[in-house]
């Protein structure tokens, strides 16, 4: 690189880190909720960056917990843990997974720029493709044996057992697997059920799945491949959707439309209503747009791109579309602006004390385009009839920051084990830690 684009590009960066003095003016409560407060969009000419730079945790030290509940590690010494499944024998499955290399969309000073951001942020690291079996033999709470279950795979998230098939969703396919109860090992081949959305600009690469009660369907997550669509939205074929796959036929359709990037999926146990996590977009303020939990509607459109929280417009898309903004779905419950509310899992089967007992547990990745931060916690919304039931989400884990704004920790995927018990997937601490009753 020649010496003066070089300076060039490392003056940017410093800009970008230093230079946007843009702030939020209301608190992550005011965002969060049935009602959160949308105040009018700020666009500047640089977006907000505030990254938490990636530290990990010092020896002996974990998260809050929340009161009449404690945390320990389950397993540690991972490599970028992501995504949990919790299969029928007790065995947990993590996902060992980062973005797949990047190629097209590494092109340019934004991008280039965003690769040192993610790096600085714990997001830099190669994908281990692999997803790992932990197992607690003697139920002390602590992993005593892990084996690879299976490698070589290509950024995998989502699992879910079905029979005697295991179901992963790569960042390009879904594939299954053969499994036996028991096993520490899968060396089969996988075969293809569907393709996802992939390719050489492979925006949110993060595809989750989760299977139907009756087993007979799979729900996958795309996230789009864009902030709003700004690279057309013919490179959006497909994404900002939760697709239902048939897995007999492997025929798919898009179940829901508009969420930006949906990823944790849950099915609620009294409406048996599947419902999701959603990150919203970005460059509107620090105070937008709150991400959100939602249940989600067969046909259902939720905004993306043209508008978000319903009819709320965003006048950076065109051409806009009228007749689709008008359908917009209003979604159930924010979850605060830019919190990165990624993993999902319902409470049912909980052994947590009150009130974790009836709603939803959510694993908050956290922000590096807020200022100050948000997210970087585990939350709990209660629910009662089927529905959120409390004005505020309830902290379930928190000190993942250090008062110097450092990331000790970034939770992201969240599961109940065998024993109601609830495991986070922390990608930067490289730890699943276990939350139980005090």
């Amino acid at each position: 690189m020649r010496p003066d684009l070089n300076a060039l590009l490392i003056g940017l960066l410093a800009l970008s880190l230093t230079a946007c003095s843009e702030m939020a003016t209301l608190p992550v409560s005011a965002g969060s909720g049935p009602q959160p407060t949308l105040p009018p969009p700020l666009q500047t000419m640089l977006p907000t960056v505030n990254i938490a730079p990636a530290k990990g945790w010092p020896d002996g030290m974990t998260p809050l917990a929340a009161q009449d509940t404690r945390v320990a590690a389950f397993a540690s010494g991972l490599d970028h843990p992501r995504w949990l499944y919790v299969l029928p024998n007790g065995d947990v499955l993590v996902a060992e997974s980062n973005a797949p290399p990047k190629h097209e969309d590494a092109r340019g000073i934004k991008s280039w720029l965003t690769g040192l951001l993610m790096k600085r942020a714990g997001a830099g690291v190669p994908s281990a493709n692999r997803i790992t079996l932990l197992r607690d033999s003697d139920g002390d709470g602590i992993v005593d044996l892990r084996s690879v279950l299976l490698a070589g795979l290509n950024s995998p998230f989502g699992m879910a057992l079905i029979g005697n098939h295991l179901y992963v969703a790569n960042t390009d396919a879904v594939l299954r697997f053969p499994y036996a109860a028991g096993e520490t090992r899968i060396t089969a081949p996988g075969s293809k059920v569907v393709d996802l959305p992939a390719g050489p600009i492979n925006h949110h690469w993060t595809k989750n799945l989760i299977a139907s009660p009756d087993g007979s369907k799979l729900y996958v997550t795309v996230g789009s491949n864009s902030n709003v669509a700004e690279r057309g939205m013919a490179a959006e074929a497909g994404r900002a959707a939760i697709w239902v796959v048939d897995i007999k036929s492997g025929t798919q359709r898009v179940f829901a439309s508009g969420p930006r990037n949906p990823n944790g999926l849950a099915w609620e146990k009294d409406s048996g209503a599947l419902w999701t996590v959603v990150n919203e977009r970005d460059e509107l303020g620090s105070d937008l747009v709150p991400d959100y939990l939602t249940s989600v509607r067969d046909g259902g459109f939720y905004g993306w791109p043209y508008s978000y929280f319903g009819q709320h417009i965003d006048q950076r898309v065109t051409p806009p579309q009228a007749d689709l903004v008008a359908q917009a779905i209003v979604p159930d419950y924010a979850l605060g602006a830019h919190t990165a509310s990624l993993g999902l899992a319902s409470a049912a089967g909980s052994s947590l004390p009150a009130p974790f007992t009836n709603g939803m547990f959510i694993g908050q990745h956290g922000s590096w385009n807020r200022r100050p931060h948000s997210g970087y916690k585990v939350i709990f919304v209660p629910f009662a009839n089927g529905k959120p039931s409390g004005e505020l989400p309830i902290d379930v884990l928190s000190g993942f920051l250090s008062e110097q704004g450092d990331a000790y920790g970034r939770p992201v995927g969240v599961a109940l084990d065998r024993r109601g018990a609830l495991l986070v997937a922390d990608d930067v601490g490289n730890v699943i830690w276990r939350v139980t009753a005090r």
